[in-house]
């Protein structure tokens, strides 16, 4: 007769009962991938949306490796892996399940407070608050709290207590982050110069310059400070010597750099370098 390890005896439990399990090994850490699947050189998967193995035979791209399969479960290369796993996980969003992870005895108070009853299961820290209905997966949505569901994996640590209730609108609603504070901008507009005279046609001119810089920073997918910073530099090229700007004007750049993530200090850094850079 054949002896399974304990954690592959768990997983195979676990996947009859419909839930995609993983190995992991110490360190609560997933395997590592194959040469194959190495930085994503198979393709690498970078958008996964679904549970499911690579096309390869190992146990490759963590969470999106949990499976059902109970052929799958028991091949070779898995049972390599199910050798030196110390523990079993699952993924919660296929399994259409979420994991409130409560890591210390505050968030287990806050949860206690604040969330409605469901399946609780003690971890080494705190508690697993486990509810029925899948959702993006979010780390630090409060202090000492993480949301585990689609594209994340959880420690299976038993089967816990409690009736398991749907998940509510309290627990979807710590996924929504609440936009960027917008603050005045703390700096200065650069002094007239020469005799004051402005060489632009009409306010209109100026107006439409602002509005454009604003549009850029906000069209920025990628490299947004050194897209404020480069648009700063244009807006003070054209208008920074005749005392046009205003706090006003400058408030609406920083507030455009700030609604993608810029932080104000960022933002004057990006405004002083701009203004040293054309010796104003």
């Amino acid at each position: 007769m054949i002896t399974l390890p304990e954690p592959l005896r768990t997983a195979l439990a676990l996947a009859a009962d419909g839930v995609p399990v993983v190995p992991l090994r110490a360190g609560k850490a997933p395997f590592g991938n194959c040469r194959s699947c190495a930085g994503n050189a198979c393709g690498g998967r970078p958008n996964m949306k679904s549970a499911g193995p690579c096309r390869c035979p190992g146990v490759c791209h963590a969470w999106a490796a949990a499976t059902t399969d109970p052929a799958v479960l028991t091949s070779p290369a898995w049972k390599a892996a199910w050798s030196r796993a110390v523990t079993v996980a699952y993924h919660p969003g296929a399994a259409g399940l979420t994991v409130v992870d409560l890591d210390n005895a505050a968030a287990v108070d806050w949860a206690r407070a604040t969330l409605p009853a469901t399946r609780t299961v003690p971890t080494t820290r705190g508690e697993h608050w486990i509810y029925q209905g899948a959702m993006t997966s979010h780390n630090a949505v409060r202090p000492g709290v993480d949301i585990k569901s689609t594209m994340a994996y959880a420690r299976w640590l038993g089967p816990g207590t409690g009736t398991m209730t749907d998940l509510p609108d309290v627990v979807r609603a710590l996924s929504v982050k609440e936009p960027p504070t917008v603050r005045p901008a703390a700096v200065t507009v650069p002094a007239r110069s020469g005799d004051g005279q402005c060489p632009h046609r009409t306010p209109a001119f100026l107006e439409r310059g602002i509005a454009m810089a604003e549009q850029r920073i906000t069209a920025a997918s990628t490299a947004v400070h050194a897209t404020a910073y480069r648009t700063f530099l244009a807006v003070l090229s054209t208008h920074g010597r005749c005392g046009c700007l205003t706090d006003a004007h400058m408030t609406r750049l920083f507030t455009a750099a700030q609604a993608k993530g810029e932080s104000v200090r960022h933002c004057t850094d990006a405004w002083t370098n701009a203004r040293t850079t054309l010796g104003l």
